[in-house]
C-alpha cells in the first residue's frame, strides 16, 4: 500500500463542489420490482443460509456469504463475514452498461473497521473489466495518528498505470453499526466516479481523468463487465481479527436510483 500517497493527496488534492453532476434522483425505490435495473437484488426471493443464486456468482477467500432476516425491519439481507484478510464478494457477471457509465446503490451496515495495522485498507464495492484499472467506487483506509487516527471512506484503484491507491477523505469517517444508503456514479465521459451517501453527495471523495490519488497519469476506465459488492481486506493479522457486513437493496442502473 502506498501510504505516502494516499497521505499527500488526502491534503492536497481538492475537487470543486461542481465534481458532482446534477442529477436528479428518481423516486426512492425498495425491491427491485418498483424500477428498471441493469441488475437488482433485494435478497427478498432468496432462502435463509448459505447465498446463491443463478444470477449472480460468489467469489470468496476466507469468507462467507449468507442471507439472513437482520435488515432494518427484519427483512433478509446479505451478510458478509471474513476472516483476517479474506474476501467474501456477490459477483455480477456478464455485466454491460450504455456508454459505459452507470449508477450504483446499496444499503449496509458494517460491524467494525479495521484499526491495525497502520494504513489497513478495505473495499466494498469493485469495477472490473477489459483493460487494467481495478476500480473501487467504495473502499476507504485507516489512517493512523497523527493523520487522523481513523477509517475513512474513499474511492481506490488498483492495477493500472496510476497504480495503488485509495483517495481518502478525513470529512468522509467510515462509520461502524449503523445502516448507511451508498450510491455512486461512474460516469466515462471523464472516468469519473462520484458519491452519495444518504442521499447526500461527497463530492470532496470525487475522482477524474486528472483528479485522483494514483501517479501523474490519466485514470482510465476499462469496459466494465464485472461489478463485485461485499467485503475485502489486504493486510493480515488485523484488529479486529473478522469482518461482517449486511449488505441490502443493490441496484446497478443507467439512471440514479436513490435511496
Amino acid at each position: 500500500m502506498r501510504t505516502w500517497l494516499s497521505l499527500a493527496l488526502g491534503s492536497l488534492l481538492v475537487v470543486p463542489l461542481t465534481a458532482v453532476p446534477a442529477v436528479s434522483a428518481s423516486a426512492p425505490a425498495r425491491g427491485c420490482a418498483k424500477g428498471t435495473f441493469l441488475f437488482c437484488e433485494d435478497f427478498q426471493s432468496l432462502p435463509v443460509g448459505a447465498a446463491g443464486s443463478l444470477r449472480w456468482g460468489i467469489d470468496t477467500k476466507h469468507g462467507t456469504l449468507t442471507v439472513e432476516r437482520a435488515g432494518r425491519h427484519g427483512e433478509k439481507v446479505l451478510r458478509v463475514h471474513t476472516e483476517g484478510n479474506g474476501r467474501a464478494f456477490l459477483k455480477v457477471d456478464d455485466f454491460a452498461a450504455p456508454g459505459n457509465s452507470f449508477y450504483g446503490r446499496v444499503r449496509l451496515r458494517v460491524s467494525a473497521f479495521p484499526t491495525a495495522p497502520d494504513w489497513a485498507h478495505y473495499t466494498l464495492v469493485e469495477a472490473t473489466g477489459a483493460g487494467p484499472e481495478i476500480v473501487r467506487p467504495l473502499g476507504g483506509q485507516y489512517a493512523p495518528p497523527p493523520h487522523g487516527g481513523a477509517q475513512f471512506w474513499g474511492v481506490g484503484a488498483d492495477g493500472g498505470p496510476t497504480g495503488d491507491w485509495t483517495n481518502w477523505r478525513t470529512s468522509a469517517p467510515s462509520v461502524a453499526g449503523t445502516w448507511q444508503c451508498v450510491e455512486w456514479r461512474m460516469d466515462a465521459t471523464d472516468n469519473r466516479v462520484s458519491l452519495w451517501f444518504d442521499g447526500v453527495p461527497k463530492p470532496d471523495l470525487t475522482v477524474s481523468t486528472h483528479d485522483h490519488g494514483g501517479n501523474p497519469v490519466d485514470f482510465l476506465f476499462p469496459r466494465f463487465d464485472t461489478v463485485k459488492l461485499g467485503w475485502q481486506l489486504y493486510q493480515g493479522d488485523p484488529t479486529p481479527a473478522s469482518y461482517d457486513v449486511w449488505m441490502d437493496d443493490i441496484a446497478l442502473s443507467t439512471k440514479r436510483v436513490g435511496c
